[in-house]
C-alpha cells in the first residue's frame, strides 16, 4: 500500500513548525521509508514532528526535507 492523504492530518502548526499525525494499515517500517512522504513534500518542513501509528507499532519521528522526505528518530 502506498501514502494516503486521508491518513495524514495536522495536529498543531506555529511559528513554521508542524506536528503532524498519519495512521495507516502498514507496518512502521514501510511508513518510515525514504521517499514515503514524497507525495507531500511541499507541505512538510526539515524539522517537524510527525507521530506514527502503523500496523505494528507507534513512533514519534524527525522529518527532514531534501530531495526527497526523510522519517527519523529523535535526537
Amino acid at each position: 500500500m502506498a501514502f494516503q492523504n486521508k491518513n495524514l492530518s495536522v495536529i498543531a502548526y506555529a511559528n513554521g513548525f508542524t506536528l503532524w499525525h498519519y495512521s495507516a494499515n502498514e507496518t512502521l517500517a514501510t511508513i518510515v521509508a525514504s521517499g514515503y512522504f514524497d507525495n507531500v513534500k511541499t507541505l512538510m518542513n526539515t524539522g517537524d514532528i510527525v507521530i506514527v501509528n502503523g500496523s505494528d507499532n507507534t513512533s514519534i519521528k524527525k522529518i527532514t526535507v531534501s530531495t526527497s522526505v526523510t522519517v527519523g528518530d529523535l535526537s
